[in-house]
């Protein structure tokens, strides 16, 4: 399967002509978008020294982008800072997802990153639906199954946002913020405020879910074109290493902490 890991750490491969092997802040399911996403490598500093690099990573997005196919992109790239690990050191990761309720879907020109919820919304049952969710939870009910891996997160933001326009009407936008996300977790947890917000579910169908040991078949799971990991939060340098340090702790006894 083609994924954007493989194919930057090929492209860098044939710039920097040595193995490279990438970790990332957090894995999305295939389809979602990553503008925020954050990676760092392990290579030789040599392997900067060549006349177009210079021995400044910073150069490495003019000679990776003349490589890379349209739709993977490199933004930037710089030393990292002592301790420094783009999935351990994280403190958080933001995401937002994008929704039409029109009957006539996202404009074609938006088509690739807004999903298509077939019926008309309430913003306001929606959002009395995520804030049930917020605080330290165990979203058992929203995280599809991985053995040994617990479901307990701290969710810290989950605001809907009415961003309509008149060439995009019924246009919604949920902002997502979390310490991490289970697999598919953002995906169910916006499907059920959105059936909640169609009249689909009672307004206390989301902290019902709470109660769930395991993933509920009444929670839809919302398509993944409407995601995107936008940001991810880390501490001053100087605390990068510890906060490394007490993740993988942590991961010890939650496998899955900072898969997303």
């Amino acid at each position: 399967m083609r994924t954007v890991q493989a194919t930057l750490e090929s492209t860098l491969e044939k710039v920097l002509r040595t193995p490279v092997q990438l970790t990332v802040a957090g894995r999305t399911d295939a389809g979602v978008h990553a503008s925020g996403q954050v990676a760092h490598a392990d290579v030789p500093v040599s392997c900067l020294d060549t006349r177009s690099i210079a021995g400044d990573p910073g150069n490495l997005v003019r000679r990776v982008a003349r490589l890379l196919p349209a739709d993977v992109t490199l933004r930037g790239a710089s030393f990292a800072p002592p301790g420094f690990d783009a999935r351990f050191s994280a403190l958080r990761r933001h995401y937002v997802y994008r929704v039409s309720s029109s009957i006539s879907g996202p404009l074609p020109t938006r088509a690739r990153d807004t999903a298509h919820w077939r019926r008309s919304v309430d913003i306001e049952r929606i959002q009395v639906a995520a804030d049930a969710l917020l605080g330290l939870n165990d979203f058992a009910a929203f995280c599809r199954h991985k053995p040994h891996a617990t479901t307990t997160r701290d969710l810290q933001r989950f605001q809907w946002f009415d961003v309509s326009t008149r060439e995009e009407p019924e246009l919604y936008e949920a902002h997502v913020t979390a310490d991490a996300f289970c697999w598919s977790m953002v995906r169910s947890l916006v499907g059920a405020c959105l059936s909640v917000g169609e009249g689909r579910r009672a307004v206390g169908f989301t902290e019902q879910l709470l109660a769930e040991e395991k993933r509920s078949p009444l929670v839809p799971v919302a398509e993944a074109r409407g995601l995107s990991l936008v940001g991810v939060d880390y501490p001053e340098d100087a605390d990068l290493a510890a906060r490394a340090e007490q993740t993988r702790e942590r991961r010890d006894a939650r496998p899955d902490l900072n898969e997303a």
